[in-house]
């Protein structure tokens, strides 16, 4: 067992200087890294929020926001679905309170009326052993032609199931368009999506971008009244007022003509008569013809873009505009227009966000925490390599080496993947630094044995590794199964403990297996003992 192959041999030398080349950027600074020959590594080790600072954000979905939009496009569905020939005559349609309400006029189309709103209920899936389907809406008649409908339980829950999932990846794409280094991005529980931005150093511009709901509309300026005659009298049907940035209201039609899901790009310009920062997007395929369309039938009228419920610009429609592309102005900053195109571009969150805690992290404390972490690290290791040379002299010299080898490879392994390291992964390091010498201890107390036994040198030292396998194994194997427990249902530090435990079991393994082996059979060659000295 102590006889290497050349390829072996070979193998385990890439390995272990594979992760002295991977960890050697880490001691030097990043524009001295960057300065290297291009064969060189130039990847460090991602510091978490604990470590470098940044920002703590933890958002939670405003159920009643969600729900009010979605009971307002419903109004808008039944709304139309009464309005299909034959019509059937309704009032008093609109949202009372948990639910939305309407009467039917004629005694006789009751039945009728109750097929067409069936229809709105919204099937969102179906069993997959053929059980009931889940709807999101539930259809109550309330007699004398009165209907309500309201969310049911089961679909209000898969709603937001699915809220939390998007808003998950709309904030991802946000974050990822301002560069901030390996953002944290993860769910809590069924309502709540937790952000950790580590090195972010705008905190406040990083809770306005992912806060911002950017839900934006293209609506054509109503006709049939103005702002001011609507709001002293009743807007009509069909219309809504809505106030501009410069606090001017506007009647908008309510049906939007366009929204953001058909933008495909957006950036910043500069207006080439006032020199201002503007945004210009371009429409996909389907935006494009509607946009043509929209601009061809409405030359001189004025069209309107809201940004969450707001006027941004109600430019009017000179000319057909058939390119698939335009322009949206309104005094923006540099950072302003940058910001919206970020938005734009990321898409739109499918219900407001709340802050339910916020918390920044300074860079000093990060520092703070790096240099206990090092402290405990250096003394742990110190502590370890004394008490190895003490028990077994020689032996131990080699258990340390095997150690440093297996610390060099943690850290390559983490700066290789990019795997975050946070405070309490340098704990894992720090505990695996145990675990890796308790590999050797059994190793060398098991050739103790042997040789007490009779064995000679050799024997007892092959018969020490062999028979400690399987010993060790089980327990890194019990350990790796926690480890991997751990990072499926944990967050946050909990997932970076994991993370470098689950890295320092493989990695300690294959130095007390390999890496001790090996140099204990060069000292075999060398030596030729006829006596261990352990």
């Amino acid at each position: 067992m102590l006889h290497f192959a050349r390829w072996k041999i070979a193998l385990i030398i890439v390995v272990v200087l594979g992760g002295i080349l991977a960890t050697l950027p880490n001691f030097f600074p990043a524009s001295t890294v960057q300065s290297w020959p291009d064969f060189m590594p130039k990847r460090q080790i991602v510091l978490g929020l604990d470590l470098q600072g940044g920002a703590y954000l933890l958002y939670e979905v405003d159920k009643e926001d969600y729900k009010e939009k979605q009971f307002r496009q419903l109004v808008g569905n039944i709304r139309q679905s009464l309005r299909e020939n034959p019509r059937i005559g309704y009032t008093g349609l609109g949202i009372q309170g948990d639910s939305v309400q309407v009467r039917i006029r004629d005694a006789a189309r009751y039945d009728e009326a109750e097929q067409r709103l069936a229809g709105l209920v919204n099937p969102l899936n179906a069993s997959v052993f053929g059980g009931a389907v889940v709807n999101e809406f539930v259809l109550e008649p309330q007699g004398n032609g009165l209907f309500r409908m309201a969310f049911s339980e089961e679909g209000l829950d898969m709603r937001l199931a699915s809220v939390v999932r998007q808003s998950i990846e709309v904030i991802r794409r946000r974050v990822d368009e301002l560069g901030t280094t390996e953002p944290s991005i993860q769910r809590q529980g069924t309502d709540r999506i937790l952000v950790e931005a580590p090195g972010e150093s705008n905190p406040q511009r990083l809770k306005d971008i992912i806060g911002a709901t950017a839900q934006l509309t293209f609506h054509l300026v109503s006709q049939e009244m103005t702002a001011s005659q609507a709001l002293q009298g009743r807007p009509p049907s069909g219309t809504m007022i809505v106030e501009g940035t410069d606090g001017q209201p506007y009647l908008l039609d309510e049906a939007p003509l366009l929204t953001g899901e058909e933008l495909q790009d957006a950036s910043v310009a500069f207006d080439q008569q006032t020199n201002e920062p503007v945004v210009n997007f371009r429409f996909d395929t389907t935006g494009a013809r509607i946009f043509a369309d929209v601009t061809r039938a409405n030359v001189g009228r004025p069209f309107a873009i809201v940004l969450d419920d707001e006027v941004i610009t109600a430019p009017v429609i000179r000319q057909p505009i058939t390119g698939g592309s335009g322009q949206i102005s309104g005094n923006f900053t540099v950072d302003g227009a940058n910001d919206l195109a970020v938005l734009l571009r990321a898409g739109a969150l499918p219900a407001r966000l709340d802050v339910v805690e916020e918390r920044s992290v300074g860079p000093g404390l990060g520092q703070d925490s790096i240099d206990s972490g090092k402290i405990a690290s250096v003394i742990a290791a110190a502590a370890v390599v004394l008490f190895m040379l003490a028990a077994y002299g020689q032996f131990g010299i080699i258990a340390n080496l095997a150690l440093t080898a297996n610390v060099f490879l943690i850290f390559g392994i983490l700066t290789t993947l990019q795997a975050t390291l946070t405070l309490p992964g340098i704990a894992g390091v720090v505990l695996t630094i145990g675990m890796a010498v308790d590999a050797n201890v059994l190793i060398y107390e098991r050739i103790r044995e042997e040789a007490r036994a009779g064995r000679s040198a050799i024997g007892a030292i092959d018969a020490g590794f062999s028979r400690a396998l399987g010993t060790i194994l089980d327990a890194n194997i019990t350990t790796l199964i926690v480890a991997m427990i751990l990072f499926f249902i944990g967050s946050g530090p909990v997932k970076g403990f994991a993370v470098t435990l689950m890295i320092g079991i493989f990695t300690t393994v294959f130095t007390a297996f390999t890496v001790s082996r090996f140099l204990i059979s060069m000292w075999v060659k060398r030596k030729r003992p006829s006596k261990l000295p352990i």
